[in-house]
């Protein structure tokens, strides 16, 4: 059986890395940080912002919720303080349901254009 190369992946992200990702300034992700309470990075001694997979899985969700579903900072805000009650990770799965569907209605779509 040949070797597989274990998949490494990182505990933590810097912001311009969380940035990138998602196609914005890390003002943006300050911004986000200081308005939403479920984003919380890590921080090191320099006070340099450490994002970890959870951070970003909730940046997803508010970036859906922002661009996607036309939400204002205080409906995300109130989405936010319902989905405590709730599990906002049962949201999460649910976004990504939704960006697979619409990547696969894209590709059926260039398809049907092909035939």
């Amino acid at each position: 059986m040949p070797y597989k190369e274990p998949k490494i992946e990182k505990l933590f992200y810097t912001i311009g890395e969380v940035a990138e990702m998602f196609g914005v300034n890390t003002s943006k992700i300050r911004y986000y940080e200081n308005t939403f309470d479920i984003l919380k990075p890590k921080k090191n001694k320099k006070g340099n912002r450490l994002f970890t997979k959870e951070d970003i899985e909730n940046l997803k969700l508010i970036f859906h919720w922002i661009n996607n579903e036309g939400l204002t900072i205080k409906g995300v805000q109130a989405r936010i303080k319902e989905g405590k009650s709730k599990s906002v990770t049962t949201t999460l799965s649910k976004v990504e349901v939704i960006e697979k569907l619409e990547a696969i209605r894209e590709k059926l779509l260039q398809i049907r254009d092909e035939l």
